[in-house]
């Protein structure tokens, strides 16, 4: 099995380090792959995005290493970029302006119906649950419901590369407001299961949840991995690392899991293009 690791975050946004250190780990661990994905800049307040500013010396820092480098590992140039209706910027004008590899397409502030404000997925808890309370005056299934239409929403008009955690709506809420087993939430992936398997994208298995203990699951996981495995969705593992010391944290058991449910193949980036690369026993 050839190791890579596609979603990386350093210090030009909420990673802890500089890009050449995640190289360095990458070469050491014997990665044969690596693509940079810092958050791209978003008009919201908030504090894990790149900065507008950085984003010319982000692309010329990561040119640099993939000439100093090249000999040594393939380095790719990536961004992770979220999509909200009316504030992001198009996916597809970020790759063409900074000529990047691929996209992660990811979903982490929420639209509500007054458009005013936005549900923040991630951080403390009390994200989560006020904007629960006051966005969507307590109704689950109406939060859960914007999340995944969004996701759906992005898929479509936006086109990326990889779909980012693409349930990530189920992290901050540990099993409180809602299971997986309920018929309306089986019923919303199996929606958003249709637009993807109609796009060119590929999931991602997210290992980040569970080595920072934020859930037991990987990010997609169960039933909504079988229904990938049916419908013949490609999909590709990241560890989601945001120091050098995570990037292949969870891979093994991504891989084995993915082998458990029924997979035959994970999709790899090579050479400009997606392929599929057998999942050996």
């Amino acid at each position: 099995m050839n190791y890579f690791s596609y979603h990386t975050h350093n210090d030009y946004c909420d990673g802890k380090l500089p890009l050449e250190a995640y190289v360095l780990k990458a070469i050491d661990l014997g990665l044969e792959h690596i693509g940079f994905s810092s958050h791209a800049p978003i008009l919201y307040p908030v504090d894990w995005s790149m900065s507008e500013k950085d984003v010319d010396r982000y692309v010329k820092d990561i040119n640099l290493l993939k000439e100093k480098y090249a000999d040594q590992i393939n380095i790719y140039k990536s961004m992770e970029i979220d999509y909200v209706p009316g504030v992001t910027r198009s996916f597809k004008a970020w790759k063409k302006e900074l000529n990047l590899d691929y996209t992660i397409g990811s979903v982490h502030l929420v639209k509500a119906e007054s458009e005013k404000e936005l549900w923040v997925l991630d951080g403390p808890d009390i994200n989560y649950t006020s904007g629960l309370k006051t966005l969507f005056d307590g109704d689950i299934k109406k939060a859960v419901r914007a999340y995944f239409y969004q996701v759906m929403e992005m898929i479509e008009v936006q086109q990326p590369d990889i779909i980012g955690h693409i349930d990530k709506v189920k992290m901050n809420n540990k099993s409180r407001f809602f299971t997986e087993e309920e018929s309306w939430y089986r019923k919303l992936v199996m929606e958003c299961l249709d637009v993807v398997e109609k796009s060119k994208a590929v999931v991602e298995v997210n290992t980040r949840g569970i080595y920072k203990k934020k859930t037991a699951d990987l990010f997609p996981d169960g039933y909504f991995l079988k229904e990938c495995c049916k419908r013949n969705i490609p999909v590709t593992i990241s560890s989601d690392a945001h120091h050098p010391d995570e990037l292949l944290l969870g891979f093994d058991y991504a891989l084995g899991r993915l082998k458990q449910i029924g997979f035959k193949s994970i999709r790899i980036f090579k050479e400009g293009d997606w392929m599929d690369q057998n999942i050996k026993d």
